[in-house]
């Protein structure tokens, strides 16, 4: 955990739920007005059953708690769970419920991804840590033996009013969808006004709230990193569980390192998905070519998105580096100007990179077997396939 100010910002890293959840609990604890949380994943098992029970403790002595899920993420909420939550008052909304053949549309594949807290207006937290206890996961049957590799930052000053504001911004949609299906109008015509409230974020300072959606921030978060890149100096390194860019963002990689630049990555070695996994690997040979040093993490399940440049430029959300993330979810990202906060996420980074991670050969990548090739080759096409269906260019 490390403290660090960005002017007036205050900014603070937190490694993995064991930092998340008791700062977010300590935060919500303190409530007296009102608590928002988003996420995609809320699991009441372990961990995460200790922040459900601050957002009951919190809507019990009065302060308005309200509380968004993915409806793929979360796709049901426990029968006890959701009636003790209702009982104390905790408002929990589904952000496109997971049922009916209409999901299978390639236009209901946009997800609430991102990871987002407020409290009372004066604290924020963001990352990519879902409320998920970080020895549990829904894929593996048992506890992990090593924790979850994630990252949040917890946020004082100005940029908290950003954080709510698109939070608050995302509630008033979910309310005016909820009152015309209801057919209550009016209360749909006041959401709306609420919905409609032009969105502005600082788009300059030490540190920035950076948002991708599919109204006006379709490729901030995108642009944000290959301006980061285009910039250094010295050194990248980006930890990515699901890594797939585009040519833009490929390219500004390969400059970056064909100009002296060291670029390392830290991809999955342990995966839940083979798809992702064997499309990435279609991109290390191109990378590779050009310097690019690729690491993968097998000590545990790599989940972080989180990049360093030169030891002074950082960022912390939610955003893979894959086409669902830049394209298609709602995602955020923490960006700052930060070398305090910069080299200790690069020193966290760098010791997962010595133990806990095998980096690739890039002479064993080129003699693989021709079969290996082809799966990667194919998990490539599917993905793009993927994307094309969704209508998106990439």
């Amino acid at each position: 955990m490390t403290h660090a100010r960005a002017h007036s910002h205050q900014l603070r890293l937190l490694t993995g739920g064991v930092d998340l959840f008791a700062a977010m609990v300590e935060a919500v604890d303190a409530a007296q007005h009102e608590v928002r949380l988003e996420t995609y994943i809320f699991s009441f098992a372990g961990s995460g059953a200790d922040v459900a029970q601050a957002l009951m403790r919190a809507a019990q002595r009065g302060v308005q708690v309200c509380v968004v899920v993915d409806g793929v993420g979360t796709s049901e909420l426990p029968a006890q769970w959701a009636q003790q939550l209702a009982q104390t008052g905790v408002q929990i909304r589904v952000f496109v419920p997971a049922v009916g053949l209409g999901f299978w549309l390639p236009s209901r594949w946009r997800r609430l991804h991102r990871k987002l807290c407020v409290v009372d207006n004066v604290v924020a937290f963001c990352g990519g840590i879902n409320i998920l206890d970080d020895y549990l996961d829904p894929h593996v049957h048992g506890l992990l033996k090593a924790p979850r590799l994630d990252y949040a930052v917890s946020l004082r000053g100005p940029l908290v009013s950003a954080v709510h504001a698109t939070m608050a911004q995302l509630w008033s949609r979910i309310e005016a969808v909820r009152e015309l299906r209801s057919q209550d109008l009016g209360g749909a015509l006041d959401a709306l006004r609420d919905a409609k409230q032009s969105l502005h974020l600082p788009a300059r300072g030490e540190a920035q709230l950076v948002l991708r959606d599919n109204v006006r921030h379709r490729t901030h978060i995108e642009r944000t990193y290959r301006k980061a890149i285009g910039a250094a100096r010295h050194d990248i390194i980006v930890a990515n569980a699901y890594f797939f860019p585009g040519l833009r963002l490929r390219r500004a990689l390969v400059m970056a390192a064909r100009r002296g630049v060291r670029v390392r990555l830290l991809l999955q070695g342990q995966y839940e998905y083979f798809l992702p996994y064997r499309a990435a690997r279609q991109l290390y040979g191109q990378l590779m070519a050009a310097g690019v040093e690729i690491y993968e993490y097998h000590a545990s399940y790599l989940h972080a998105k989180v990049a360093v440049v030169d030891g002074k430029w950082l960022t912390v959300g939610s955003s893979n580096l894959d086409p669902f993330s830049l394209l298609l979810a709602r995602e955020a990202n923490v960006v700052a100007h930060d070398p305090e906060m910069a080299q200790a996420l690069q020193a966290g980074l760098l010791d997962a990179m010595a133990h806990g991670s095998t980096r690739v050969d890039p002479l064993a990548y080129l003699g693989r077997g021709w079969w290996q090739r082809a799966v990667d080759a194919l998990a490539s096409a599917v993905l793009r396939l993927g994307v094309f269906l969704t209508g998106k260019r990439y």
